[in-house]
This record gives C-alpha cells, sequence and structure tokens, in this order.
C-alpha cells in the first residue's frame, strides 16, 4: 500500500510539473496588438533602409548579415503591403526577406502572434498535400511562415511564404514561442 502511494504521489506531481511548464502565447488580433504590428513592420522598414541602404530583396531573395546572439532574443516582423519579412536579434535587424503572403480573400491575418509549432518538412492538409519546407506554425487553423513559391506579391491562402533558403536560415535560429508581428 505504502509503495501503491509513492507511485501515486509521483505521478501526480509529473502532471503538476508538466501543467506548470509555459505554453507558447496564442495570437493577439486585437486592435491595440495590429496597431503594435504594423507600427513595427513601419520600423523595419526604416530599420532596412539604415541598415542595407537602397538594397531591397527582389522575389526569391533576402539579405542576411552576422549579429551575435548576445544582440538579443529574436523576433519576426512581416510587413504585408512591402511584401517583406524581417528579422531581428534584440533592437539589431539581422535580415530582410522578400515575402508572398495572402491573397484577397484568403488573407493572411495581421496580429502578434508567436512560433507554436516547428517541422523542417511539412505538407499542408487543407492544400493539396502542397510541400511547405522550414514549416513554422503560428496560429491553430495552420497559418505558418514556410519556404515556397515566392514571386513578391500576394500569393498564398494565407501563409507566409519565404525564399527556401532563407526560411531555413530562419527556422534555424527560431524557436518555439518566437514572437512573430504582422503588420500593413
Amino acid at each position: 500500500m505504502k509503495r501503491l502511494a509513492t507511485v501515486l504521489a509521483l505521478a501526480g506531481s509529473c502532471v503538476l510539473a508538466i501543467s506548470a511548464l509555459p505554453s507558447p502565447a496564442l495570437a493577439l488580433e486585437t486592435f491595440e496588438a495590429k496597431m503594435q504590428a504594423s507600427e513595427a513592420a513601419s520600423r523595419a522598414a526604416f530599420d532596412a533602409f539604415e541598415t542595407f541602404g537602397f538594397k531591397r530583396p527582389k522575389p526569391g531573395q533576402y539579405v542576411w548579415r552576422s549579429v551575435p546572439d548576445s544582440a538579443g532574443p529574436e523576433r519576426v516582423v512581416i510587413s504585408l503591403s512591402e511584401q517583406l519579412t524581417y528579422l531581428y536579434r534584440g533592437d539589431t535587424l539581422v535580415a530582410m526577406a522578400a515575402t508572398s503572403t495572402g491573397i484577397e480573400g484568403r488573407n493572411t491575418p495581421s496580429g502578434i502572434f508567436s512560433v507554436l509549432d516547428k517541422r523542417p518538412f511539412y505538407r499542408s492538409k487543407k492544400y493539396d498535400n502542397a510541400p511547405m519546407p522550414w514549416m513554422q506554425r503560428i496560429d491553430q487553423y495552420g497559418i505558418a511562415l514556410h519556404g515556397g513559391y515566392n514571386p513578391g506579391y500576394p500569393a498564398s491562402h494565407g501563409c507566409i511564404r519565404l525564399p527556401v533558403a532563407f526560411a531555413k536560415k530562419l527556422y534555424a535560429v527560431t524557436g518555439i514561442g518566437t514572437p512573430v508581428y504582422i503588420g500593413a
């Protein structure tokens, strides 16, 4: 009986420990979150000019510079109007890539999200088993950042398509919980 009580006590403490683990934040799609994400996208455009000058990636291209990990935690900023994705470490811009977001009627949602799931290779369950390399899901409906066809204008079903080489590098430096700001 004493052994059973010990096993149950240990099992209970394991359940409590598992339920006490922090879970990634879910999406914030409030007016305030959308405004904050839009401000982040505007700031990113300014930072890109200061960092990379007039260089703007063409469809399928990106720019990436070496910034030490000590600069701060990563965050991703996506500009829907510019069709660009930016990566920051702390307040330092690391990279910028041409992006293809959702078409009219299948718009990419705006607001503040976080990476909820990561898979080096995934296939869409909604859209004809379409390949989604370097997938990073940011909401419970399947919206994700991933490598794919990138014409530089909205062409997806709502996902954020990135140049495949950029998506691979981004995947390597982000983690579950990395903030993703999507703004106009």
